[in-house]
């Protein structure tokens, strides 16, 4: 069974920093793409970032140049550094594995708050 888990959440004043951190267990990290996904108040959810296991990323056009997405393989731990936050980065952050083993899976979640 995947089980992913986010923290690093909270509240935070626009232009500043946050890192997330998810913890994986149950698959074989290092050969799995991870991405993370973000869902604000009624809007879809949408991508926020992806790394493959070779280490390549991809951003969302509204994160490039702002948010960092790495992983280690190590520790089965990915992460999210995100700088000059702002008011629309407020959304619930989510961890994911795009596909596994034939499914897809999404950790909890964690609230991000950026004020203006």
């Amino acid at each position: 069974q995947v089980y992913l888990r986010e923290s690093g959440g909270g509240l935070v004043q626009a232009g500043g920093s946050l890192r997330l951190s998810c913890a994986a267990s149950g698959l074989n990290f290092r050969i799995a793409t991870m991405a993370w996904h973000r869902q604000a108040p009624g809007k879809q959810r949408e991508l926020v970032a992806r790394i493959g296991s070779d280490g390549a990323t991809v951003y969302g056009d509204s994160v490039k140049g702002r948010f960092t997405i790495s992983r280690d393989n190590i520790y089965n731990r990915l992460y999210l550094q995100m700088n000059s936050l702002k008011p629309e980065d407020t959304a619930v952050y989510y961890c994911n594995v795009p596909y596994y083993r034939g499914s897809e899976f999404f950790g909890p979640g964690t609230q991000v708050t950026v004020s203006s």
